[in-house]
């Protein structure tokens, strides 16, 4: 059974998904990074492919992005490095990279190779989903990778449940609008949106994300959805050069939990 699947069979409240960018702060820290994920209370492991123009990112992905990619970090080194990823982790493990990268390398083959190196699912926010139904769907189902699709506020009842019957592992809640990386004041608009996505009972679960960076934020989002996914509050500590990589994970993932 596909590993996302497998668990939220087994979890259905507060799952902690952690993002970081593949090839940052170094462009070997990828790995050490997982190791010390799969040591702590994270459920989920989200991994970015650097992207020169990453449009739905604010200014900490970006920079991460382009340290990343001046790191030497590629698709095809990235898949290198997650070979034998395995022996490391059983945790469920997703990749999230924009469709230029992806189309170059060959979609096809890009299916094929993750689920050789052991990934669970792919998030991919700029791909349409007729494009996805009409071309690439069979990439996804012959290799059992889950597509995560992008929600919003904004997005119509009639678009969700669209989404919601073409969708195989969770959808993504984009809190509110913008980029990753701002800080959002949980008020009555983003409760609201939470609210409608939890009356709609989806038969995706739904993980919402884009401006949880502490533990009140997840708190929050955990009350109307199935968890949340927290990502340049996390590579924020990653670059805290006062303490080891080791340090830094541990004491972040310690204070969305506590």
């Amino acid at each position: 059974m596909n590993r996302i699947k497998e668990l939220f069979n087994n979890k259905r409240r507060d799952i902690l998904t952690i993002y970081f960018t593949a090839g940052f702060p170094t462009l070997n820290s990828t790995i050490e990074i997982i190791k010390e994920l799969d040591n702590s209370e994270v459920d989920m492991i989200e991994i970015g492919i650097p992207f020169s123009d990453p449009m739905a990112d604010g200014v900490i992905i970006q920079e991460s992005n382009q340290a990343a990619l001046k790191n030497g970090i590629s698709i095809e080194r990235l898949f290198l490095q997650l070979k034998d990823i395995r022996d490391v982790t059983h945790k469920p493990m997703v990749l999230m990279g924009y469709f230029n990268p992806i189309m170059q390398y060959g979609a096809e083959k890009f299916c094929s190779v993750a689920r050789k190196c052991g990934v669970d699912g792919i998030i991919i926010p700029d791909l349409p989903l007729r494009e996805y139904q009409a071309i690439y769907r069979p990439f996804f189902e012959a290799n059992d990778l889950a597509i995560c699709f992008l929600i919003t506020p904004e997005t119509t009842e009639e678009r969700l449940r669209k989404i919601d019957e073409v969708n195989t592992g969770f959808i993504y809640l984009v809190t509110s609008p913008g980029v990753t990386g701002r800080q959002v004041q949980f008020g009555h608009a983003q409760t609201e949106a939470l609210r409608k996505v939890q009356l709609l009972h989806l038969k995706n679960p739904v993980l919402a994300g884009f401006g949880i960076s502490n533990n009140e934020g997840y708190k929050i989002v955990c009350k109307y959805v199935n968890g949340g996914i927290i990502g340049s509050g996390f590579i924020s500590a990653l670059n805290n050069g006062k303490q080891s990589i080791s340090e830094n994970i541990h004491q972040f993932i310690k204070s969305i939990k506590s």
